[in-house]
């Protein structure tokens, strides 16, 4: 079962991308760790922390391109996901800080001595248990995925409402998650981190380490989403997106299949929000922004969604554009960003990947047709012709 599996996942363009990602996961902290400081191939700490961000934005535009990509679902509440799996991991990273905090208590968090807590909430046992955030970082964001879903899904929420509805829940997580009663650190969020797993989160090794990782992950994402649209289920999964209506009619349950993918894909945007967090040294509910969602949208579009491959590409070209700019021309980044996205939808609506996948089909079929016509009896070059095509 597992082999087939992978026999559908890994086709020669995922496979491809799969050993450039692991290549890249390898190649990026040896040249941090390995190579002298006056190098010139040598990634500064600071940057190879940046790729890493990019990384895990990457993964999150694959989370989402599951979804809208495949199933049709135009979610703009993955920020939510993303942000709940990132506070799970920060507040693991908070209870490893103990007496180093600015007000040594060895158990809460600087911001709930300085608001006179008394004891640690219930809801932040066990997370000084590395395995137990692990755990809840795909808990949670998938809890609240299922049961959203379920209500939504059976309800038959769908189109633009159903964008609406997942924007709205966003913004209600963002203003709870502001409030300083909710034990989430209020508006500053949860920052200060020291270690992780025993190891400074600020030492080159960890930042190598955590670089690879999310690297790692993302690869291993890939290769599970590949093998779900390649799949039995994932034809399905394209035939909702398509045409709902038929779907329902030949008898699967439409709404259990919406369910298993928007929890799937909620899960992973957890995991790349984890992986976020302690390179990037701080989460607050700024993540819960529905512009963030928003933003998401965009590299997936850019990319060309429902490639799976296109979304990650997108991800690492608006934010390499979007770090460069808001640099080198701050006041005009947004308006870039807009632009972009305008242009995309006119004139790319494939995006990068699709417009490119489409280019590379017409041009295969336009060489078969030309060696089926040269074929034909009295020419003398068909054979020719048809080999070439062939190859």
């Amino acid at each position: 079962m597992i082999t087939g599996f992978l026999l559908r996942a890994l086709d020669r363009r995922i496979s491809i991308a799969i050993g450039i990602i692991l290549t890249i996961a390898v190649l990026v902290p040896a040249s941090n760790l390995l190579l002298p400081a006056d190098s010139a191939f040598r990634i500064p700490t600071y940057i190879m922390s940046m790729l890493g961000k990019y990384l895990a934005y990457a993964l999150l535009a694959l989370a989402l391109d599951l979804v809208w990509g495949y199933c049709g679902i135009l979610s703009l509440g993955h920020a939510a996901f993303f942000a709940l799996g990132g506070y799970a991991m920060g507040m693991y990273l908070m209870r490893q800080i103990g007496t180093r905090g600015v007000y040594g208590h060895p158990v809460l968090p600087d911001f709930m001595v300085f608001l006179n807590w008394k004891e640690l909430p219930w809801f932040w046992q066990g997370f000084d248990m590395f395995w137990f955030a692990a755990l809840m970082v795909l808990v949670v964001p998938g809890l609240l995925a299922f049961v959203f879903g379920w209500f939504a899904f059976r309800s038959r929420v769908n189109g633009v409402y159903l964008s609406i509805i997942t924007q709205a829940m966003t913004y209600a997580l963002l203003l709870a998650f502001f409030r300083n009663d909710m034990g989430f650190g209020g508006n500053n969020g949860l920052t200060d981190f020291k270690d992780i797993l025993g190891f400074s989160v600020q030492a080159d090794g960890t930042r190598a380490v955590l670089f690879a990782v999310t690297a790692v992950m993302l690869a291993i994402s890939l290769l599970i989403a590949s093998g779900i649209v390649n799949s039995k289920f994932g034809k399905v999964l394209v035939g909702v997106r398509d045409a709902e209506s038929r779907v329902r009619f030949l008898g699967f349950r439409v709404e259990n299949i919406k369910l298993f993918t928007f929890v799937v894909s909620a899960m992973m945007a957890g995991i790349a929000g984890a992986l976020f967090v302690p390179q990037v040294g701080i989460i607050n509910p700024g993540e819960f922004s529905p512009a963030n969602s928003i933003e998401v949208v965009v590299w997936t579009a850019v990319g060309g969604r429902g490639t799976l491959i296109g979304p990650i590409i997108g991800a690492l070209l608006v934010n390499g554009g979007k770090s460069y700019f808001t640099g080198a021309f701050p006041e005009f980044w947004l308006f870039a960003l807009g632009g972009l996205f305008i242009a995309v939808t006119l004139f790319f609506p494939k995006g990068i990947v699709g417009t490119l996948q489409h280019y590379l089909a017409r041009r295969r079929e336009k060489r078969v047709a030309l060696a089926a016509g040269d074929a034909q009896p009295g020419n003398d070059s068909g054979s020719t012709v048809a080999q070439q095509a062939a190859e």
